[in-house]
């Protein structure tokens, strides 16, 4: 299958999953709410120029505001994290050069760590942004900061369970010139 075929999938998925499986969920607690749609994001090709993945982040954020009814909050956040994704790709692997020899960040072309530090690093970005848009309008520093570190840690484990139960295949490309 092509990469845009499964990009395409990727998204649709996404945005149905965390609107009718994870947004439908009883609350676990009033700080928690679990977010995953952002792996998209985070799993688009590297080869993408920073306006191309700021404006996916873009629509893929609007997509899933019109299903939530939200103005333009998942949008925001999408778009900072599509922003800063290269950069701090660039600052977590720009010597091995996994970016030119693999399609798309992975545990297998990035490695646990510096893959681990990626995800958390953009997650924590993202719950962050989100939650203070949210907060802006009601509540203590308290909610805030309680909000962003339960949705983090719990978007964190779907995060490491999506990755343990969807193992995605990375072919080494031998032709990088």
């Amino acid at each position: 299958m092509s990469e845009l075929l499964k990009n395409i999938f990727r998204f649709v998925l996404f945005i149905l999953v965390q609107v009718f499986i994870l947004f439908k969920m009883p609350p676990l607690h009033r700080f928690i709410t679990p977010y995953l749609y952002y792996l998209f994001i985070l799993w688009l090709p590297f080869g993408l120029s920073r306006a191309a993945l700021t404006f996916i982040g873009f629509f893929f954020g609007l997509c899933l505001d019109y299903f939530t009814m939200t103005p333009g909050l998942h949008a925001a956040a999408c778009t900072l994290i599509a922003y800063t994704r290269p950069f701090v790709i660039g600052l977590l692997i720009s010597q091995e050069g996994a970016d030119k020899n693999y399609i798309s960040p992975s545990i297998v072309s990035m490695g646990w760590a510096p893959y681990a530090t990626y995800v958390i690093v953009l997650t924590l970005l993202h719950h962050t942004y989100l939650v203070l848009l949210e907060w802006l309008n009601f509540g203590s520093f308290m909610y805030f900061l309680g909000k962003v570190v339960a949705s983090t840690a719990v978007s964190l484990l779907l995060v490491l369970l999506t990755e343990l139960l969807f193992f995605r295949k990375q072919k080494f490309r031998t032709n990088t010139i």
